[in-house]
């Protein structure tokens, strides 16, 4: 092997090539998506930045408020906030944004407004059709008429998860070059596993078929197994949102060949009737996620 040569790769496939090559296919394409992924992306960077320069430690701190949620919120919470809805605004491709920290969705001015519909910071974008004035009912859409997915995770190294529909691939931030690079390219999550992501204290809560989301999905994702966060006793509909949490991560865990369930029917077929709606969620390998629902129709079965 020549090590050499293999310190200083020259093919590199950063996400910029990436989409770009993803938009080569489709000779229709205005190149609209590319430009909204790039902001994206340019939002993750600078996050990323500013994660190394003030230390994890110091934005994972409360900022001394609560979101609409009642949750309190974090530093880094905030600062991802403003840091992406200003770049989605000035991409010029956005209509509406949604985000967990935001009571209502933002409409975008018809000035700088674009045909896509975006859910942040795990973002789910729709594209929504041309003509006339975005509405509330384009965003209460299910998880199956998305386009695209990802998620970005920050600390020692930032990761970016992708999938615009054919396949998921991840990238890493290379601080030298200032560019994201393809090191985990078409992600296939294991049929089965036997590694499993819950918080089991809250065990005696939950439903009768089961007595930080991102890094234990991206684990799943990468290693096979289930998330579980079921249904409880306590709060029938949990904590997970179904637009910007539940959605993005059911369509890259399908793209990865797992599957997503509710407890009820495929995640993706869900159809929200509020843009902060919650939901039990169940997603990873194939075969893991076809036992759960064995389960819960055993169940309906018993009723």
């Amino acid at each position: 092997m020549d090590h050499a040569a293999d310190v200083y790769k020259t093919d590199l496939m950063t996400i910029t090539r990436h989409v770009l090559n993803e938009q080569s296919k489709y000779p229709e394409s205005r190149g609209d998506f590319s430009i909204l992924l790039s902001h994206i992306v340019l939002g993750c960077k600078f996050v990323c930045t500013a994660v190394n320069k003030a230390g994890l430690a110091k934005l994972i701190g409360l900022a001394g408020e609560t979101n609409i949620q009642g949750e309190e919120q974090k530093k880094l919470d905030v600062l991802s906030n403003e840091v992406f809805v200003k770049a989605l605004v000035s991409s010029g491709r956005t209509c509406i944004l949604v985000s967990e920290e935001d009571e209502e969705a933002t409409f975008v001015e018809p000035s700088k407004r674009g045909r896509f519909l975006l859910f942040s910071f795990i973002f789910g974008i729709y594209l929504i059709k041309d003509g006339g004035e975005p509405t509330l009912e384009d965003v209460l859409q299910p998880g199956s008429k998305m386009v695209a997915a990802g998620y970005c995770m920050y600390g020692s190294s930032c990761t970016f998860v992708l999938s615009t529909g054919s396949g998921v691939h991840g990238f890493t931030l290379d601080p030298s070059l200032g560019e994201f690079i393809m090191t985990h390219p078409d992600i296939k999550i294991p049929k089965k596993r036997k590694i499993y992501s819950v918080n089991e204290g809250n065990a005696k809560n939950w439903d009768g078929p089961t007595a930080n989301m991102v890094a234990d999905v991206h684990r799943t994702l990468l290693y096979g197994g289930i998330f579980l966060y079921p249904a409880d006793k306590k709060s029938p509909n949990v904590k997970l949102r179904v637009l910007y949490e539940v959605f993005p991560m059911s369509f890259l865990m399908e793209q990865a060949g797992g599957q997503a369930f509710t407890g009820k029917e495929r995640a993706l077929d869900l159809v929200p009737t509020k843009i902060h709606e919650r939901s039990p969620i169940f997603l990873g390998s194939y075969d893991d996620v076809e036992e759960i629902k064995a389960l819960y129709a055993a169940e309906e079965k018993k009723a």
